[in-house]
């Protein structure tokens, strides 16, 4: 075979560079498929993709997932394009009981603590609480938006009940009358999450205009703007000790496409960022401490990849590739070792973090 360079000189110009694309077009290829660990210039590995295959339980979801939150250490709830709330035990593979009311796609859902209730809320501009034990109807409805709803978050105490929508508001319940007691309304406001910060009055909130709004409940007022980022912020989560919270940013090609550590005690400042998604990272969580001799944190992103982060130092520690599933839209932590991660076109995947050969993530199973 001749040279590239000799080639180039033997034919036209134009099949000269078909034939140049051609050959890079093979290399890249192969690249794609042969390279699997990165390395920093100072040479340490900081990413590994799992290949191994896994099996496959009954589907929760018919359609796209939207949402996924753990309820306790055996049952997650889900809701999506299909228009139902699903509680599914995930460690036996069964649909526990599936809810029917909402009249649009699911767009968050949200459970209370140490509790068989949770609430849902969907594109019908409806949120809706549900008891496990209970009938498949909604327990108790909340109806005051005018707009999706696109942020849920429950008190500490269970008591109180915030939602935010595209309509530029937050509307403050009464979890057990199903009445509004508070309605706050900022310009250009669009709620993309909702998070409340444990054992205190605050509810962190993300928007599209790019900024993250602390909020006193006493009032629904805003306590706290943070330094506005360069791209929207899709999601949000506190630590469990309060201090500390994570929020993720869109993007596309890399550029924006990271997760941000912050302070949210006196200083209220950027503590690290997360670089090395390749599209919008719509989800995030502290994972729990006994996994590893540092505290580590893991995304989900809309580049089909799962990655967990050294949280001190932002370095990426393993990437695990969900070939297949499109999207993922949603992360929530399910017991000490597993992650429940939704998809846009395979249900929701099952992940193990596997410490017996370094910090690992796998798939188990999908559903």
């Amino acid at each position: 075979m001749l040279p590239l360079r000799c080639q180039l000189k033997q034919a036209p110009p134009w099949k000269a560079l078909c034939r140049f694309w051609a050959v890079m077009g093979k290399l890249q290829s192969k690249l794609k498929h042969s390279t699997h660990k990165y390395s920093r210039p100072d040479g340490v590995i900081e990413e590994r993709i799992q290949t191994k295959t896994f099996q496959e339980y009954s589907p929760a979801h018919v359609d796209t997932v939207s949402a996924v939150a753990a309820l306790n250490s055996e049952l997650c709830v889900s809701g999506g394009k299909d228009k139902t709330v699903v509680a599914y035990n995930w460690k036996t593979g069964n649909v526990v009981k599936r809810f029917k009311g909402h009249e649009c796609e699911i767009t968050k859902v949200a459970c209370i603590h140490k509790s068989n209730q949770f609430f849902s809320a969907s594109r019908d501009r409806m949120v809706m609480m549900w008891d496990l034990h209970g009938s498949s109807q909604p327990r108790q409805q909340f109806s005051g938006h005018a707009m999706v709803v696109t942020g849920l978050a429950v008190s500490p105490d269970s008591i109180q009940l915030c939602t935010g929508s595209r309509d530029n508001t937050l509307l403050l319940w009464d979890v057990g009358t199903g009445q509004c007691v508070e309605k706050a309304s900022v310009s250009r406001n669009l709620v993309t999450h909702l998070c409340w910060v444990p054992r205190e009055p605050y509810i962190l909130q993300t928007s599209e205009d790019k900024t993250i709004r602390l909020w006193d409940s006493r009032g629904l007022h805003v306590a706290h703007v943070f330094p506005a980022k360069q791209h929207i912020q899709t999601y949000c989560e506190v630590g469990e000790d309060g201090h500390k919270f994570i929020s993720c940013s869109s993007g596309f090609g890399g550029e924006g496409c990271e997760a941000t550590l912050w302070d949210l005690r006196q200083t209220r400042n950027r503590i690290c960022e997360y670089m090395g998604h390749f599209q919008t990272v719509a989800s995030c969580v502290f994972l729990p401490k006994a996994l590893a001799s540092m505290p580590i944190i893991a995304t989900s992103s809309h580049d089909c990849k799962v990655k967990i982060w050294n949280q001190d130092t932002g370095a990426c520690l393993f990437t695990l590739s969900l070939d297949g599933s499109g999207p993922l839209t949603s992360l929530a932590v399910g017991d000490t070792v597993s992650l429940l991660c939704a998809s846009f076109s395979r249900g929701i995947h099952l992940l193990r973090v596997d410490c017996s050969r370094g910090l690992e993530l796998r798939e188990v199973t999908a559903f």
